[in-house]
């Protein structure tokens, strides 16, 4: 049986982008590739209908392409219970009003039992001093919180 793996936004959107030269996102636009291209047939891969919403936004030649590297992925719903989590997690201050989004992509993951989720987002997903809060959250609510982290951590052996 496969893992699975909720791709969240920033991993899509790493994916398709145009070439840059900031060497951060250069690097991350390369390591994601790579995973895709070598590790993500490995998973059982997710996204939500936050995903879908997100990637949809913006200029429509990039929106186009970022649908069409998840049409074949899973979708996984958000049940009642992951949109509470999601509203905690703001509500108690774990995540700023402003990330709820990124409250939503935890919860989803959380309340449908998935294994990993995949980031690029290190301020309010990938971050240590917030994922302690998000898990015990997520016990509190009977959930088991998802392993939180990059692709380049994902990467396998």
């Amino acid at each position: 049986m496969k893992a699975s793996v909720y791709i969240e936004t920033t991993v899509v959107s790493y994916l398709v982008a145009r070439p840059t030269q900031d060497k951060l996102k250069a690097a991350r636009q390369r390591i994601t590739r790579e995973w895709w291209a070598k590790q993500q047939q490995e998973f059982d891969c997710f996204v939500s209908e936050t995903v879908i919403q997100e990637i949809s936004a913006g200029e429509a030649v990039m929106s186009a392409k970022r649908l069409a590297a998840v049409d074949d992925l899973r979708r996984v719903a958000a049940p009642d219970a992951a949109l509470v989590l999601a509203r905690q997690m703001v509500g108690k201050g774990v995540l700023p009003p402003k990330a709820v989004a990124d409250a939503v992509h935890i919860a989803v993951a959380a309340a449908a039992g998935i294994d990993f989720l995949l980031t690029w987002n290190c301020t309010h997903i990938a971050n240590a001093q917030i994922e302690a809060r998000v898990r015990r959250l997520c016990e509190e609510a009977g959930m088991s919180c998802p392993v939180i982290c990059t692709p380049e951590e994902l990467m396998g052996a």
